[in-house]
């Protein structure tokens, strides 16, 4: 019956464009962990168990919060159908959530990057590689995006892209510069003299004509930084290809604060851009630099001093 509901309730959740995708087989993971111990209710001291019993160090107390978690917003939704389900207190394993700080590369990084993706071998990995970092940094695409990009998903002729069941299930138009589109004409040209025969209809191939697999490309990124020469941050964890997202975002609010722009009114056009739901996650990269907080710091300044 466990399993049942917990089906019944991904399938609500993915109805309502959630992808679940690391909730999903959690969930069936505690449910899977029940079922072995003959538990038919969810109890507090059962969820804990499963969240601490996992592979990771002992004190990744992070990770384990994470998994329980996940057991506890499922238990408030069975709460509602067996009122025996105990649903986990919040302040049992507690954590502090910490986001990962971005790191913005520089306009020297990013060419370094794509020249080293150059160099990379077949002559098709490397001009796939070398477009989809551009557009990356030219748009701010989520990498999984990118790779998701379907032919017909890219209109060259009017110089925009569909990303679609995107986060949240979200569908969105995103227009992108001439020159950007020259570069995906210039790509498609090399795609298909390489691999005049894919076996997708995907715009990013492999070398076997597949679709490029978003879960391989930090391994592939995490040598081209080294290729490019990118060191890695004394006590930050490595540079990662989403940084190129944040690098956007922050580049283009601070054109807007240098041209003068009314930076609040525009920022809900970068949120839709990006694929935002909540307009909170692009308001975060207003923290996203020291120059980006002295410009806005300044502009807050300029208007106190104006007010009478």
């Amino acid at each position: 019956m466990l399993r049942q509901h917990a089906e019944q309730y991904l399938a609500m959740r993915r109805a309502l464009g959630f992808k679940l995708t690391t909730f999903g087989p959690k969930l069936l993971s505690f449910i899977t962990y029940l079922e072995a111990s003959g538990a038919t209710v969810i109890t507090t001291q059962a969820a804990v168990a499963w969240a601490t019993s996992t592979a990771r160090a002992s004190t990744d107390r992070v990770h384990w919060a994470r998994r329980l978690d996940v057991v506890r917003i499922f238990a408030r939704h069975l709460k509602t159908l067996d009122a025996a389900t105990e649903i986990p207190p919040d302040d049992v394993l507690p954590h502090r959530y910490r986001r990962i700080t971005p790191y913005l590369y520089s306009a020297e990084q990013i060419a370094g990057l794509v020249t080293a993706a150059g160099r990379l071998r077949p002559p098709l990995r490397a001009a796939t590689w070398q477009t989809v970092l551009g557009l990356l940094a030219a748009t701010g695409l989520r990498v999984s995006e990118a790779c998701r990009l379907d032919r017909d998903d890219v209109d060259l002729d009017h110089g925009v892209l569909t990303i679609r069941d995107a986060k949240f299930g979200k569908s969105r138009h995103v227009p992108v510069h001439p020159s950007t589109t020259e570069a995906l004409r210039g790509y498609c040209g090399v795609r298909d003299r390489l691999c005049p025969a894919p076996v997708v209809p995907a715009f990013f191939v492999c070398t076997r004509g597949t679709r490029l697999d978003a879960a391989n490309m930090p391994h592939v990124f995490a040598s081209l930084l080294t290729a490019a020469g990118i060191p890695a941050v004394a006590g930050r964890r490595r540079q990662r290809i989403h940084d190129l997202r944040h690098t956007f975002a922050v580049a283009t609010l601070l054109a807007w604060y240098q041209s003068g722009a009314d930076v609040a009114a525009r920022l809900p056009l970068l949120a839709t851009y990006l694929g935002h739901v909540d307009p909170k996650s692009t308001y975060w990269y207003l923290t996203g630099s020291p120059e980006l907080l002295g410009l806005a710091a300044a502009r807050l300044e300029h208007a106190f001093r104006r007010q009478p």
